[in-house]
Parts: structure tokens; sequence; C-alpha cells
């Protein structure tokens, strides 16, 4: 691997923001789009569990749907890729046996010299404390992942927006989620900002450092 230089991760942070209108003719060329999706894929989360999906809605009905339901936000519509962050309901022994199934399919280990990982990761995500809210602390999961979409976005030359102004509810009924044991947690909108966009030329509104960063 060959690391950026500090300056170019900064650019791409200052050039970031929450883009508010989008140009609908600019599409994500393939190849971005496929690091970007990997980007989510290869996102770290608590004991490698990865309790979420991701959905791309595509088709246009169900974007137009999803519209309303996201206080009118038209980034929703006019955005080149819209992902919905879902996390699931409860965890199950069954999400714990298709972790340690991936594992040691991957790093050929066998099932059995994992027990006690598996153990481990019973004891708490499902039978423990994180098992009772299961729900938040999945989602806690997803945003990791949001940060971790935006930030390559940013470093891709990619516009996103955040999006937590919606309805959860809503939007598990429109994208069939309900019954599914996933519940949508938040979304982000992806393409490339219009011209008009005045947001795009405001300042950034950060405390300073030493307020923020507090070193211990």
């Amino acid at each position: 691997m060959s690391p950026i230089p500090p300056q170019r991760l900064l650019d791409a942070q200052q050039w970031r923001y929450a883009t508010k209108v989008f140009d609908a003719a600019k599409r994500i060329p393939a190849t971005v789009w496929s690091a970007l999706e990997q980007s989510l894929i290869l996102t770290p989360t608590s004991y490698g569990l990865q309790p979420y999906r991701f959905f791309l809605v595509q088709d246009a009905a169900k974007r137009a749907a999803l519209l309303p339901k996201s206080w009118g936000q038209k980034q929703v519509v006019d955005c080149s890729h819209y992902v919905v962050f879902t996390a699931r309901t409860e965890m199950k022994d069954s999400d714990v046996d298709r972790l340690i199934q991936r594992i040691s399919a991957v790093r050929g280990v066998a099932s059995g010299k994992l027990e006690s990982y598996r153990g481990m990761m019973l004891q708490d995500v499902v039978n423990g404390p994180r098992g009772k809210n299961a729900h938040e602390w999945a989602a806690r999961q997803t945003y990791i992942a949001l940060g971790n979409f935006m930030t390559s976005c940013a470093v891709l030359g990619v516009d996103a927006c955040p999006m937590e102004g919606l309805e959860p509810t809503a939007y598990d009924e429109i994208l069939g989620l309900v019954g599914s044991g996933y519940a949508t947690v938040v979304a982000c909108a992806a393409g490339y900002r219009a011209d008009g966009d005045k947001y795009a030329s405001l300042p950034k509104v950060r405390y300073e450092t030493d307020q923020i960063l507090i070193k211990v």
C-alpha cells in the first residue's frame, strides 16, 4: 500500500460537506462506485459480526416513495446512488455461527478451534447485556460504516449527505424489511453537487482543536 499524503486527506475533508443539492444528471462511474461499495464491506465492526445490511435503492419508484418519508429532502431522488443502512433487530445464535463458518472458510481454521471465540460472542451480544439492546448496539455499527463510506467518498471526490431526517418505520415498509430481522437506521446520498448549492462554499464551523481533542 502507498499511503496518501496527509494534506490530501485534509484537503478531502475540507472539500466535503453535507450536500443539499445534487446534479441529477451526473452519475458516479462504475469503477468509483465499486470502490465505495467495498469501503462499506470492509468496514470494521465489533467482533467482526457485521450486524447490518446496506440497501442500494436503484428503483426510481421506490426512491419516489421514500421522498415524502424523508422530510421531502430532494437528495433522495436527485443523487446518483442512495444507500439505506439497516441493522439487526436482534442477535441470534445463528448470527454468531454464520461468522464462525465464514472465518473458518476464509482463514482455513477448523470451526472447533473457534469455539471459545464463539462462546464469548454468545455471552456478550446474544445472551448478555448487548443482546438485550441488540438493535441499538447493531445501529452503532452502521454508523462506523457510514463514517467510513463518507470519508471514502471525499477521498474519491464524490459528494455525500448523511440523512437521519427520515421515518424508519415507513422506510422498512417500502423496502420490504418488516419481519426481515433488519430495520432502517440512517441513509446516505452520494453523487455530485449541483453548481447552485449555496452550502458548498460556506466555511466549516468547527470548534478549536484543543476544545474537542483533549490530551490526558
